[in-house]
Parts: C-alpha cells; sequence; structure tokens
C-alpha cells in the first residue's frame, strides 16, 4: 500500500492502486464527499465515502478541520474537477474538530479575521499557497548563492551597534526596569547590564557581514531583524527577515549586477516550482483588483509581473536623471504625485519609482548615486562630494525592493562621515579596522524578505506573509 501525499496522489498516471493518505478535512458534502488536504498542494483530493458501509457517529465526526487517515484506492474521478480520487475502504478519526466553534470554515474569511486566528490560518488556500510560495524562496536564496561560491555566515541578533545610525532599536537588558542602577551622572549604568553595556536587537547584519566578505570574499547572511519604528502600515514590522550578501573587490557596477542576476534567479525558479499556486494567487488577485476603482487596479497580473522581472533588462538611471525625468512627468506638472518632485536632492517615494518602472521605462529599474546626506553613512562617497555609490532595485507595483551600495573602504573619509552624524568611533572600532588592514573595495545589498514575498504573492499588507506578525501593540502568539 503506497503512504503517500495529495500533490504526489493528484499527479499519479495509474490507478487502482491501494493507497493511504492523511490530512485535514477542507469540506464534507452529501455525507459522501470528503475534501482533504494536507498541505501538499493548493488542491484537495476527493475521497468517496459510501455511507451505508460507515457506521453514522463516525461520519458526524468528519467536520472542517478534523485529522483523518484514509485508506482505499485511487480511481479515475467521475466528476469534474479532478482527474483522480480515493474510493474509501476504511477511515479513521486523529483528531477532532468541533465545527461549533472552529474558526476556518470553508467561505471567505477577511485577511483581518484571518490575523486574529495566525495559528490556523494556513489551513485556507490562500495562506497555505503563500507560505509555500515563501519556502522555496527561502531556498532559491540559498541555492542562488551557494552555487555562486558564497559563504552563509549568522550574524549576531543581539548587537551594540546600529548599523544604519537609526536609532529605534530594541534595548535588551536584564537590569531591573523599576529601579536601574544609576552612574555618578544620574544615567542608567549598563555597566551593571548583562553585558557591560548598552544592547539592542540588531537592525542590520551588514556591519559585521562586511568583516566575513574582507576575509573570505563573498558572503551572505538570511536572518531576523528588528526596527522599533512604531509604523502601523501595511508594509512595516517590528520584526522581518533580511538577505544581506557582501562582496570583496566588487564595486557598484558589479553590485547592480548582482542584484539583477539575483532577483531573475529566485523569481524564475518560483515560477518553474510553484506554478500552481501562483495561479491560484494570480487569479485571487484579479478577482480582488476588480472591486477597486479603475485607477487604483495593478496594470498587471500576478504572474505577468514576475515574467517582467526575469524576462527584462535591468535599466540603470542615475539618480539625477530620474529626478528631471520625474520633475518634466505628466503627474508632476499636473499635480498628481501626492509628493511633487521639485528640486534635486528629493527622498524618492514609492509612488515615483513605480513612475519610473511602470510608465516611463517598462523595466525594472536600478538608481543609483543618491545625494550624500539621504543615504547611510557606509556608502562610498563619490568625487563630486554630493553623491554616494549608493543603489535601489525598483519593481512594478512595489517601487523599492533591494537597497544596496559600494562601501566607504578610506579610513579617512568614513572617519570624517562618522563624525558629521555624530557616530561613535569608539563604539565601531573594528569597523574601522577593516579600513586600516588590507582594505579594499566591496559592495553589497540588502533585501527585505517579507517585501519580496508580498511581490511574488500579490499579497497587499506584509502581515500576510510572515507566520506571526510582530507590530505595534501586538504580539500575539
Amino acid at each position: 500500500m503506497m503512504s503517500t501525499t495529495v500533490a504526489d496522489l493528484l499527479l499519479e498516471k495509474r490507478t487502482q492502486l491501494k493507497v493511504e493518505i492523511k490530512g485535514w478535512v477542507r469540506t464534507f458534502r452529501a455525507n459522501r464527499f470528503i475534501a482533504l488536504n494536507d498541505g501538499s498542494t493548493i488542491n484537495n483530493i476527493q475521497c468517496v465515502v459510501d455511507f451505508e458501509n460507515f457506521n453514522e457517529a463516525l461520519l458526524k465526526r468528519v467536520t472542517t478541520g478534523a485529522a483523518l487517515y484514509i485508506t482505499g484506492e485511487l480511481v479515475e474521478s467521475q466528476g469534474k474537477g479532478q482527474s483522480v480520487e480515493v474510493v474509501v475502504s476504511s477511515l479513521e478519526i486523529l483528531g477532532d474538530s468541533d465545527p461549533e466553534s472552529y474558526p476556518i470554515q470553508p467561505k471567505k474569511h477577511s485577511f483581518e479575521f484571518l490575523r486574529d486566528n495566525a495559528h490556523l490560518r494556513t489551513r485556507t488556500s490562500t495562506l497555505s499557497a503563500v507560505m509555500r510560495v515563501k519556502s522555496s524562496l527561502s531556498f532559491a536564496i540559498h541555492k542562488y548563492f551557494t552555487e555562486n561560491g558564497f559563504y552563509n555566515m549568522h550574524t549576531p541578533i543581539i548587537t551594540g551597534s546600529d548599523a544604519e545610525g537609526a536609532g529605534e532599536m530594541f534595548r535588551i537588558t536584564t537590569l531591573d526596569c523599576k529601579n536601574p542602577p544609576l552612574d555618578k551622572s544620574g544615567e542608567v549604568n549598563f555597566k551593571e547590564d548583562f553585558f557591560g553595556k548598552e544592547a539592542n536587537l540588531t537592525v542590520s547584519g551588514q556591519l559585521e557581514a562586511e568583516t566575513y566578505a574582507m576575509s573570505l570574499g563573498k558572503v551572505y547572511t538570511f536572518g531576523p531583524t528588528f526596527r522599533a519604528e512604531n509604523s502601523n502600515t501595511s508594509r512595516h514590522l517590528s520584526e522581518f527577515w533580511m538577505v544581506e550578501p557582501e562582496v570583496a573587490f566588487m564595486d557598484l557596477a558589479g553590485n547592480m549586477d548582482l542584484a539583477e542576476d539575483f532577483m531573475k534567479s529566485i523569481i524564475q525558479y518560483i515560477l518553474n516550482h510553484n506554478k500552481e499556486d501562483l495561479l491560484f494567487l494570480d487569479e485571487r488577485l484579479f478577482n480582488e483588483e476588480k472591486s477597486k476603482p479603475q485607477a487604483e487596479r495593478s496594470p498587471m497580473r500576478l504572474i505577468e509581473k514576475l515574467k517582467f522581472v526575469t524576462d527584462n533588462n535591468f535599466k540603470r538611471v542615475s539618480y539625477t536623471e530620474a529626478i528631471d525625468i520625474l520633475r518634466n512627468s505628466k503627474p508632476n506638472k499636473k499635480k498628481k504625485f501626492k509628493y511633487l518632485i521639485n528640486e534635486w536632492g528629493a527622498d524618492l517615494q514609492s509612488e515615483h519609482e513605480r513612475y519610473l518602472v511602470e510608465k516611463h521605462f517598462k523595466c525594472p529599474v536600478i538608481l543609483f548615486d543618491y545625494p550624500a546626506n539621504i543615504k547611510a553613512f557606509y556608502m562610498r562617497l563619490n568625487d563630486d562630494e554630493k553623491t554616494v555609490r549608493a543603489m535601489d532595485v525598483l519593481f512594478p507595483g512595489i517601487g523599492e525592493i533591494v537597497g544596496g551600495a559600494q562601501r566607504e573602504e578610506r579610513l579617512e573619509v568614513l572617519k570624517e562621515k562618522m563624525a558629521d552624524l555624530d557616530i561613535s568611533e569608539e563604539e565601531l572600532w573594528w569597523y574601522l579596522d577593516l579600513r586600516k588592514y588590507g582594505t579594499a573595495v566591496h559592495s553589497g545589498f540588502g533585501l527585505g524578505f517579507e517585501r519580496l514575498v508580498m511581490f511574488s504573492t500579490g499579497m497587499t499588507n506584509i502581515r500576510d506573509v510572515i507566520p506571526f506578525p510582530r507590530t505595534p501593540q501586538n504580539a500575539e502568539f
């Protein structure tokens, strides 16, 4: 007897096979047809019960959400919608599900409702499809870097440095919150804390990854990062995952080439390996878009958007050129942009980035050479001393998805930039050491993993692409 997954059974070409299958009930119709799903595929397998040959009390326990163990014969399906089905010979209830209280019913639930039931929401078709695509993307990332000679490293989750200089960090302490020890000046004495200094949850693994790149050549980190921003939007999380490669001896041009090749590769992987899930999510998004006003609808369907990335060369455009295009664009002249572009130095918003990708160039765009004053201290200063060798990759429907830069490898220049921003040399002495002992050109970028999953699945709220979202005033589950 074959014990297998629903996905395998649905692909099985042979019939009259004795099979066994375990899964959860999606629906039970007419006391005869069980739709069973085990998480291996978007599709259910139909299991046909001859109710006259089964105990009535047993069949009453076949409710939505119940876990079953079924044995039977795989046969050609007589009905529409599936090629094969299982004629049930024995049925065991592995776990009951109370139909009165089970929240995930065979109907359309709002995403808000599902977030309140995040421990059960992957029992739905949409959320299970999202998580399978997410798993494939994670594998594709590791696969790409491994095949291209990168070494994986785990950067610290607890850190004493702020990579972005943003200051919006979660503090880690074992001190008594009500009565912390104070120093002579009346400030909290962190020397008595667990680590002997102020410590926080990391906002990025980049600075630490740079240390390994400057000895191993090519490294990447893929781990959790934390931002204590009080930002309750559909695009922000307090805990999310970042993919951050760092490469020695690579300049900005090489960094842009790497980002393009990487993004194309991982998107192509899910197009090849998650066809059914993507087709389902494509249809879901298309139907959702129908209810929106025409002006708010996406110009592309989901799979079309993914192929837009894999099938087009990414256009490289300087920030200065982009500003000129945006300043002279129709939406700007007619004041259709929410944030009007009037002068060089403006921080571009999602609406500007999307215009460049979707309307002007009609392909993914990489912007580079940004004004120094809107970018981080570690980015390489250009000879004009106004711009830095930063780059952002822009995608349709979302705008910026990757941000990176050639790093500042010159010790004195880096020190000057840190002084201007009041960043302590003492705190980052080890980072400065990299510029003292065998410094060299090096570059890298960061990709917010959940933003990538949003783009790849067509989900519009970042809270729906992570198992248990952490947001302001919310740490449930």
